[in-house]
């Protein structure tokens, strides 16, 4: 049994109607070529003098790997985070997870979940008690997605240090949602 074939005439006058031209697939193509000549020059060490200092709304960090840093690495930016004696990091919400790993001293985080609903689009709440987390040197703390989220400094006379790692891969998929709710004291 043969099966005939049907083809709507207007989507075929549809898909051949004149329209103008561009170039985008060629673009792409020179445009992948010069990323992997450039990426051939970037940094696949980057030494403690070449990490710069920001003061953030989050706080005191230096930048390890950043997308702006002309790196070899593509996905992810990490830094470290300075807080002072007693003091907490400002208070932020992004929809990428988040590591960090405890260099030193000793504190604790809270985490205020985010909690959401997609009937018609997409609702977010936020959990309206966070959950706190206790962490110190030699620890590893996962932030999920969206996690509305801060780190405080138990220590009234040391300073810690954590190392944050974010992930930039949904920038590109559209997702760059990031949001500063509170900043840091000094800020």
């Amino acid at each position: 049994m043969q099966m005939s074939r049907v083809v709507d005439p207007r989507e075929r006058r549809g898909a051949h109607a004149e329209v103008g031209y561009v170039d985008f697939y060629e673009e792409a193509l020179k445009a992948s070529q010069q990323f992997r000549e450039d990426y051939q020059d970037r940094l696949n060490v980057v030494k403690s003098s070449q990490m710069p200092l920001e003061k953030s709304p989050d706080g005191l960090i230096k930048h390890i790997v950043n997308e702006r840093m002309d790196t070899k690495e593509c996905c992810i930016d990490m830094y470290m985070q300075f807080l002072p004696p007693g003091k907490a990091s400002g208070k932020h919400r992004h929809l990428t997870e988040e590591l960090f790993y405890v260099i030193e001293g000793r504190g604790y985080d809270l985490h205020w979940d985010v909690r959401f609903d997609c009937v018609e689009e997409m609702e977010f709440t936020w959990e309206a008690e966070p959950k706190r987390f206790e962490w110190e040197q030699g620890d590893f703390v996962y932030i999920p997605p969206y996690c509305a989220h801060q780190h405080f400094n138990s220590d009234p006379d040391e300073e810690a240090r954590i190392v944050v790692i974010n992930s930039r891969m949904l920038k590109p998929m559209g997702f760059d949602w990031f949001e500063q709710l509170e900043n840091a004291e000094g800020y």
